[in-house]
């Protein structure tokens, strides 16, 4: 698949070769072992290994127009990854799919206006950890503490000022990957048993719209407005359910002699009866000096508006407040890098740690070590994954 796609671009690229435009490539080939000491009370599995091929292709045949577009190719040994060849492009499967494509869009720009069509990664937000304005990241939350950003399908048109950018955006609706409910990153209350089958999940057909205003300047601020669908699921008997969303926040870095001072809040509505309606925030200061660069802060949330009494939930972002939460990461040399990442809850239900060693050899292998240490009480969302601590081991070939 991979040799098709590429020998496909590069043979619509021949006609236009002589404008000298850019063809990029880059990809890689990755193997990881992901080892857990102890077993879970769902899922006896201790070892499981991971494989991952990504390719990616840049081609600019005009100035004001780029072509970007990827596929991945997965295999891995705890049946995470759906058995079916056919090439997935829009990310609703429960498993991961075996063959998918992972970027596909043109941008066009002229002047100040660019627009980005197609299948593509938009962020929003400034701090770090938890980012509450980021609605159009969905992730995929298999392994819940080692998590990777979902692409959306949809269109982003920007406009740049002397003052700021100006992003206006409608997708098709990505949700997040959660959890297969029959492995460890599924944690079930005592008395409920897993369902014999995955539930059914009623996609919404409405696009996600937003608009963001991105300020900078001597302080940087922005201002964000969404209107759609949580990616995270409402867990209902009989079937997943993703429930409206309306987001309103913004977030603001100011720079000091020592520290850079961020803070991003969000205040959460929805029309579905069984949603709660919330504002989270996340207060950080920032520091880089040297290598190092330090962040430190603390992640909160204020319910306004209490609704759901679902005895199972799974809510990555919300299980993450009422937490100080802190990253470093120290670049030792043009080859090494370490970094460390955590959270601790406020009332002691749940903390984790997760630490990082990368070094390359050569200009195409590089290898990463990684460890994550979770405690804590059941009834903790942090906490009940307290069984789950693992060590990674990854082996990559760049080309």
């Amino acid at each position: 698949m991979f040799r098709v796609f590429r020998a496909f671009v590069c043979l619509v690229a021949i006609p236009a070769a002589a404008s000298a435009q850019a063809l990029s490539q880059r990809g890689f080939l990755e193997g990881s072992v992901f080892a857990f000491p102890q077993e879970a009370s769902n899922d006896p599995t201790r070892i499981v290994g991971d494989f991952l091929a990504r390719d990616e292709l840049f081609w600019t045949p005009r100035s004001w127009l780029q072509l970007a577009g990827g596929l991945d190719f997965r295999a891995n040994t705890h049946d995470q990854v759906d058995d079916s060849w056919a090439l997935d492009f829009s990310d609703r499967t429960v498993q991961r799919p075996r063959l998918s494509v992972r970027r596909a869009a043109a941008t066009l720009s002229h002047g100040p206006l660019s627009v980005d069509v197609g299948k593509q990664f938009i962020r929003w937000g400034r701090t770090d950890v938890l980012t509450p304005t980021d609605r159009f990241a969905p992730r995929d939350f298999m392994n819940v503490f080692d998590n990777d950003l979902l692409a959306v399908t949809g269109i982003r048109g920007t406009i740049q000022t002397s003052a700021g950018t100006l992003d206006a955006v409608a997708t098709r609706f990505t949700p997040a990957r959660v959890p297969l409910v029959d492995q460890r990153w599924t944690v079930l209350p005592t008395g409920i048993a897993p369902p014999a089958t995955p539930l059914p999940r009623l996609f919404p057909d409405s696009p996600q719209v937003g608009v963001r205003w991105n300020h900078t300047g001597a302080i940087d601020w922005s201002a964000a407005y969404f209107d759609g669908n949580n990616y995270l699921p409402n867990i209902q008997p009989l079937a997943l359910t993703f429930p409206s969303m309306r987001m309103a926040g913004g977030d603001v870095a100011v720079p000091t002699r020592w520290v850079t001072v961020k803070g991003e809040a969000a205040y959460f509505a929805s029309s579905s009866p069984a949603t709660d309606e919330y504002v989270m925030y996340v207060v950080q200061l920032e520091r880089q000096t040297g290598e190092w660069v330090f962040v430190g802060g603390y992640a909160g949330e204020a319910v306004t508006n209490r609704r759901s009494t679902a005895p199972v939930t799974f809510a990555p972002d919300r299980g993450l407040t009422g937490s100080l939460v802190a990253r470093a990461a120290y670049t030792i040399d043009v080859d090494r890098s370490f970094a460390l990442e955590g959270a601790v809850r406020i009332d002691g239900g749940g903390a984790y740690v997760r630490a990082e060693f990368s070094r390359a050899y050569g200009q195409h292998w590089r290898a990463t070590v990684s460890g994550v240490a979770i405690g804590g009480q059941s009834s903790d969302f942090i906490g009940q994954y307290n069984r789950n601590s693992h060590a990674t081991a990854a082996l990559r070939y760049s080309f």
